[in-house]
């Protein structure tokens, strides 16, 4: 049941109608709903107050990314050895395929190296909060946010926690 749902939730986000930019685009908040902030072309984006305050998503994709991510990607999406630098990508990456990616994977070969990016995309832990991940990352790739945890984020939303409870199999 959870693997459906997880299926599911990739499809709904891919796939449910939201605009999908060459590349990051704008990512200037021009509307919020229920705590979740998006561009201009609907794709989700980072909210950070005057006074440092971030919005809950990003700094959910904060700790996602550190749970997750960062030890192939390197501390806050700088990149290493053997795996991009996501904040870097992410400069040119579409929310589409960021979510393409991150779901099903992806092999570059080249003369001198292979580097592969396994799929996510039936894990809950990370599928479950792809908006969170890709939030984050955006923010760092606009400089919006620095390389630490957030000092001060928002609330989180009553829909964020409706969410995951559901993405997670919890009732």
């Amino acid at each position: 049941m959870r693997a459906i749902c997880v299926v599911a939730a990739i499809a709904v986000v891919a796939f449910g109608g939201i605009a999908f930019a060459d590349g990051s685009g704008d990512p200037a908040a021009v509307k919020s709903e229920d705590g979740k902030y998006f561009d201009k072309d609907g794709n989700p984006t980072f909210k950070v107050g005057a006074d440092g305050t971030v919005d809950w998503y990003t700094y959910s994709g904060y700790r996602r990314y550190h749970s997750e991510c960062h030890v192939c990607h390197g501390p806050d999406g700088m990149g290493s050895t053997y795996a991009p630098a996501l904040k870097d990508s992410l400069k040119t990456m579409s929310y589409g395929d960021f979510l393409g990616v991150v779901a099903s994977g992806r092999k570059n070969v080249s003369s001198g190296q292979e580097n592969v990016m396994p799929a996510f995309g039936d894990n809950q832990n990370v599928v479950c909060y792809l908006d969170d991940i890709y939030i984050y990352l955006r923010a760092r790739a606009n400089d919006a946010v620095g390389r630490v945890r957030p000092a001060k984020n928002e609330g989180k939303p009553e829909a964020f926690t409706k969410a995951e409870n559901t993405c997670m199999g919890h009732k």
